[in-house]
């Protein structure tokens, strides 16, 4: 099913305010800022959980910014920002040094906004049990 102008829309604007969020963290995390150092050191993954999250946000940026790899991208950024978010749950708190949440409120952010990229594509999403047919319809497979 083709997208209608306003749900296409819609659907650009989160995508790149999502890109735009994931990919300024990249800097931090790829240059080894002190906080970044800190939030990994804490969860005790530093520096590999910093580069490789690091390393699936990059791809999910891409992801989300290719027509055709929107789905794959928003569902790639929920499940890197799900850890980020449980992070701040269980170990990290909301405010991570005085940074007044906007970390806890970034990730959030990226939750919330892939998973209404999600609904507005729902159409896009292979289903269990299905396969994607001519012109994009589902057709059961037998």
């Amino acid at each position: 099913m083709k997208l209608s102008k306003t749900q296409a829309i819609a659907s650009w604007i989160l995508q790149v305010v999502i890109a735009v969020i994931l990919f300024q963290t990249l800097f931090f995390k790829f240059t080894g800022a002190e906080e970044s150092k800190y939030i990994f050191s804490k969860l005790g993954i530093e520096p590999w959980g910093r580069i490789g999250s690091g390393v699936a946000e990059l791809i999910a940026v891409i992801l989300l910014l290719h027509p055709r790899a929107v789905v794959c991208g928003a569902l790639l950024a929920m499940g890197v920002i799900s850890g980020a978010i449980m992070s701040h749950l269980t170990k990290l708190g909301i405010v991570v040094k005085d940074d007044g949440g906007i970390l806890f409120i970034f990730a959030l952010s990226v939750f919330i906004g892939s998973a209404a990229i999600l609904v507005i594509r729902r159409s896009q999403i292979p289903l269990v049990g299905t396969k994607l047919g001519m012109g994009g319809r589902i057709s059961s497979v037998h």
